[in-house]
C-alpha cells in the first residue's frame, strides 16, 4: 500500500517513518508537513493510505478530508481523544492516540489492508479489535462484530440487531455502515438489509432465515448472496 504521512511535528513524522520502514506491505510515498502538501501529493500520486494528524496549522486534518471529494483509507494520529467521534463520522479506519506503540500501529494498518481486500482475504483481527464504532444517541458505541446478526435501514437511520437480543439505532445510511464491515463476513441481501453470514440458518425461496426472524432477498442481490454462501 502506498501511504503518506501528514503531520506538522518533525518528531512524529520520524517515528512514523521508522514504523513504516518495518512493515513490508507499506511504501512511504511522502512525508508532509501540512494538509496542502498532502493534497498536492494526493492529486499527483496513487495513494492507498493517509496517516493523518488532526491539529495542524492553516488547515486541520478533518478540514482537509472534508475538502476532498474522495480520499483513500485514513488512520488518524492525535494526542486528543475527544475528536474520535468526529473521526469515525468521516469513516476513518482507526484512531491512534499519541504516543502509540509499534504493535498498535501495525494493527491499524492491517485494518486498512483488510478493508481494501476483504473479498479475498480473511480479516486478521483479534477478539479485542474485532468491532465497529457507531454513533448512537450522541455517544460512540462499540459493537462486537460477532454479536451483529443484521442491520436494517430506516429512513436516515439504521437499526443494528445483535444476538444479545437488543438493537442499537444509529444515524447513518446502511451503505455507510456496510463500508465499516469486513466483506468476508457480511453481505447485502436487500436495499434495506445487511446481514452476518454466520447468522444464516437456511434459505427458502426469496427469504433467508436467521435466529430471530426472516428477511427478504432482493433480486439484484441474490446472485452475490448465493456465491457467498457456497
Amino acid at each position: 500500500m502506498n501511504c503518506i504521512i501528514v503531520d506538522d511535528e518533525p518528531i512524529a513524522r520520524d517515528i512514523l517513518k521508522t514504523y513504516i520502514a518495518q512493515i513490508p506491505y507499506l511504501t512511504l510515498v511522502a512525508s508532509c508537513e501540512d494538509a496542502f502538501e498532502a493534497m498536492r501529493i494526493l492529486n499527483e500520486k496513487e495513494i492507498d493510505l493517509i496517516i493523518l494528524d488532526i491539529n495542524m496549522p492553516r488547515l486541520s486534518g478533518f478540514e482537509m478530508l472534508r475538502s476532498l471529494k474522495k480520499y483513500p483509507a485514513v488512520i488518524i494520529t492525535s494526542a486528543y481523544g475527544e475528536f474520535a467521534l468526529e473521526g469515525f463520522e468521516l469513516s476513518v479506519i482507526d484512531y491512534l492516540l499519541k504516543p502509540f506503540s509499534f504493535p498498535r500501529f501495525v494493527q491499524a494498518t492491517e485494518k486498512a489492508v483488510n478493508k481494501g481486500h476483504d473479498a479475498a482475504v480473511p480479516a486478521q483481527t483479534t477478539d479485542h479489535e474485532d468491532f465497529v464504532m457507531v454513533k448512537s444517541d450522541k455517544k460512540l458505541a462499540r459493537i462486537l462484530l460477532k454479536e451483529i446478526e443484521y442491520a436494517e435501514a430506516y429512513g436516515n437511520y439504521i437499526f443494528i440487531y445483535r444476538n444479545t437480543g437488543d438493537r442499537i439505532m444509529s444515524k447513518q445510511t446502511l451503505t455507510q455502515f456496510e463500508e465499516q464491515l469486513p466483506g468476508n463476513r457480511f453481505v447485502r441481501i436487500h436495499k434495506s438489509f445487511v446481514l452476518s453470514l454466520t447468522a444464516v440458518k437456511y434459505l427458502e425461496g426469496n427469504e433467508i432465515t436467521l435466529n430471530s426472524r426472516k428477511l427478504p432477498i432482493g433480486k439484484v442481490y441474490r446472485d452475490e448472496l448465493m456465491r457467498r454462501l457456497y
